[in-house]
């Protein structure tokens, strides 16, 4: 069966967690296991014992691969929309390569306007043009050799309008996530928005014909409130049983084989059992992530410190589980209010993702736009800094990265 020699090693996992329940300072500390099981047990032949899916296609499972490998000595870094979101609303190539000379390692998507109730397919219409301009991103992408991750933020099932809670009703806030589980009066139309996300990636091909892999993050930031999807607004069996809803429709029913799954909380949990708390299982997961933006925005060093610690969960899970580990998005976005903090990329978020063993395989900024940025612009007093940063030892653009859709010789 698949895994099963992982259960000596989840049991040790186990013990140890058990262990430590009883210490004082369990809510404050990162409760890890002494000596994580060694993941070179991951090898070539082995690889989809690991996986969610066990038929991905053979890109799907060599970009599985070499992100797990990668991890061990350095991290990718993207963007979200990296090639349409610009400061200062300057057009033509990324921002990262204005500044840097290269383009990020990763690109961010999202199905929100793809799966929007107002794209009717048509040339003319707007919603189709943004999924047109996304899919071509991601083959632009993918064609530099970049890896590709996509959110959703879905609107709720009710008007369709919105998906921050602060926009809906009590009603609507308490009963959207719960209606489309299985059996719920909106399933169907959940349904209707997967057979979209299916369509889009079934049809995502390189000028081969071969299916570009993508990293689908769904219900990401679950244990906050903003979203309807968030802690408050449904249990954790039914988080569960929604997110494995999501993998199983779209791997068995659609017939969808190019995809890693996503599980990514924002930061608020401080042990192993809190992050796990709606963790869907090993067989529906292929990246451990966190979205992180309150420990870094401008809290210093102390807030670096939480970061890196809230990383070494997700780290140490992902080295137990034989799973990739990523810090999902994050950022500290400057605007002509907030000046930028000296040293937050290179010092602070560096510290965050290296210090302590911590191995991720990569860091997503989110986007640019005309009265703020995430990752600075040539002329941006922060410039130098971000340079230092992707320079660092750990860190990789594209010029760097190494070939992530064929398994090594």
């Amino acid at each position: 069966m698949k895994k099963n020699y992982l259960n000596i090693a989840m049991a040790c996992f186990a013990l140890i967690l058990a262990s430590c329940s009883g210490d004082s300072d369990s809510k404050s500390e990162p409760v890890l296991p002494v000596t994580p099981v060694e993941e070179d047990v991951l090898t070539k032949e082995n690889v989809t014992d690991f996986m969610v899916d066990e038929n991905a296609t053979p890109e799907t499972v060599a970009l599985f691969y070499n992100l797990k490998k990668m991890s061990k000595t350095k991290f990718a870094i993207g963007q979200q929309d990296a090639f349409n979101s610009f400061y200062n609303d300057v057009f033509g190539d990324s921002d990262i390569k204005k500044t840097t000379g290269h383009d990020p390692a990763l690109l961010g998507s999202d199905f929100m306007f793809i799966t929007d109730k107002n794209n009717n397919g048509e040339t003319s219409n707007w919603f189709h043009q943004q999924e047109i301009i996304i899919t071509n991103d991601v083959k632009q992408a993918y064609g530099k050799g970049m890896i590709n991750i996509f959110s959703w933020h879905l609107r709720e099932p009710y008007n369709e309008d919105v998906f921050y809670t602060a926009d809906m009703t009590a009603e609507q806030k308490a009963n959207a996530f719960k209606s489309i589980l299985p059996g719920g009066e909106n399933h169907q139309w959940y349904q209707s928005k997967l057979d979209k996300v299916a369509e889009v990636i079934g049809n995502l091909k390189d000028n081969n014909g071969k299916l570009i892999p993508v990293i689908f993050r769904p219900f990401h930031e679950f244990d906050g409130n903003w979203f309807w999807w968030g802690a408050n607004y449904c249990s954790p069996d039914e988080y569960k049983t929604v997110f494995r809803f999501t993998v199983d429709y779209l791997k068995n029913t659609k017939g969808i084989h190019n995809i890693l799954y996503s599980f990514a909380p924002d930061n608020s949990y401080t042990t192993s059992a809190n992050f796990l708390s709606r963790y869907p299982g090993d067989d529906y997961v292929d990246v451990i992530g966190m979205d992180n933006y309150g420990d870094l925005d401008n809290q210093g060093q102390a807030g670096s410190d939480r970061a890196n610690a809230k990383l070494k969960i997700v780290s140490y899970l992902a080295k137990t589980k034989i799973k990739i580990a990523a810090l999902t998005e994050t950022g500290y976005r400057v605007t002509s209010s907030k000046p930028a903090v000296p040293g937050w990329f290179s010092n602070y978020l560096y510290n965050a993702l290296t210090a302590n063993d911590v191995e991720v395989a990569f860091v997503m900024f989110w986007n640019n736009n005309i009265d703020g940025y995430y990752v600075p612009t040539p002329s941006a007093s922060n410039v130098s800094d971000f340079n230092s940063f992707v320079t660092k030892p750990k860190a990789t653009l594209i010029n760097t990265l190494p070939n992530m859709y064929q398994l090594p010789q």
